[in-house]
């Protein structure tokens, strides 16, 4: 900046402007390294498509060059006896993920609810920690939970014939699981509406419920869909809660009855990656493909959840209204 005779400020020139060599240097610096972050990130999952493709490519070639791909749609999950019937997981995974939203769904939603448009500052304060806490409840702690006081005490007094293992005590589990996620999301949701929407609404008569279901949920639809569709993602990827309530193990039988032992996919890969017999090569002794079929079975969860995300955001995208 240059200055005149009497002291005073004149016109900004460019090289006032200008940063010194050693604060370009640094940010130079401090850009490859985000830069390098960015593409790390990318290369990783790249990385991890390009592996589920390859050893899923492997396992449903090998099946088709055997002409044994009657044990994709067969009685049961059994790698070990070469049965890799896919419809076991899927119908495993859908009934627990949907116990879990029929617990989460009210739960959390309602949480939210009176957390956004009910409760006292004070009140927020003390019990939006106390729903958060349970998202820091292990899950492996949950599942004996569910083992050991859900089954029992709940769904074998109502249900007289369930099983010892069940697919309903596993939801049941994750469910809870689910609700501190589905009311965090959905409560900031709701107290992102404007307060104007409140205030107009009360101003015509409108009495709190009626603003709460007419006025604020509609406005914030787009989040609520957005914490529903994480919640359900959530409880597709749950594993250690099935895999101890569910009764997981080497193998299952197909099964629509939710009171019947079961597995998912997540439990069905974390059961067969545990360094037993199912996973060695036909070389040591174990089934052939038991190994490639953990790969499948990833890319088939990998491709239900990217698809499950794609239909959310442009339904989001669709529904959301900008304040």
């Amino acid at each position: 900046m240059s200055v005149d005779a009497l002291g005073l400020r004149q016109v900004l020139t460019v090289s006032d402007l200008q940063t010194t060599a050693g604060r370009r240097h640094k940010e130079t610096f401090m850009k490859v390294i985000f830069v390098s972050a960015a593409l790390l990130s990318i290369i990783i999952s790249l990385s991890i498509i390009v592996s589920l493709a390859r050893e899923a490519w492997t396992f449903l070639s090998s099946l088709i060059s055997q002409g044994d791909a009657s044990a994709l749609w067969s009685r049961g999950w059994a790698p070990r006896r070469g049965l890799y019937d896919i419809k076991t997981l899927l119908v495993g995974s859908l009934l627990v993920t949907g116990i879990a939203m029929v617990i989460a769904t009210p739960l959390g939603l309602g949480a939210a609810v009176y957390l956004s448009e009910y409760a006292t500052p004070r009140v927020r304060r003390l019990l939006k920690p106390i729903i958060e806490v349970l998202a820091g409840v292990p899950s492996v702690v949950l599942g004996f939970f569910a083992l050991s006081v859900v089954n029992p005490e709940l769904v074998q007094r109502v249900f007289s014939g369930a099983s010892p293992f069940n697919l309903l005590s596993a939801g049941i589990g994750v469910g809870i699981l689910t609700v501190p996620l589905v009311a965090s999301i959905s409560e900031d949701a709701l107290r992102a509406v404007p307060n104007s929407l409140r205030e107009a609404s009360a101003g015509v008569g409108a009495h709190k419920m009626a603003t709460t279901v007419r006025v604020v949920i509609p406005a914030a639809a787009s989040g609520l869909v957005a914490a529903m569709i994480i919640g359900v993602s959530r409880a597709l990827g749950e594993t250690m809660v099935v895999a101890v309530a569910a009764g997981a193990s080497g193998s299952s039988a197909f099964t629509w009855n939710p009171l019947d032992q079961g597995q998912t996919m997540t439990a069905a890969m974390a059961s067969l990656a545990t360094g037993t017999d199912e996973v060695k090569t036909s070389a040591g002794g174990g089934a052939p493909l038991a190994f490639q079929s953990l790969f499948f079975v990833g890319a088939v969860l990998f491709v239900l959840t990217f698809a499950l995300n794609l239909v959310a955001e442009r339904f989001v995208g669709r529904v959301r209204q900008r304040y």
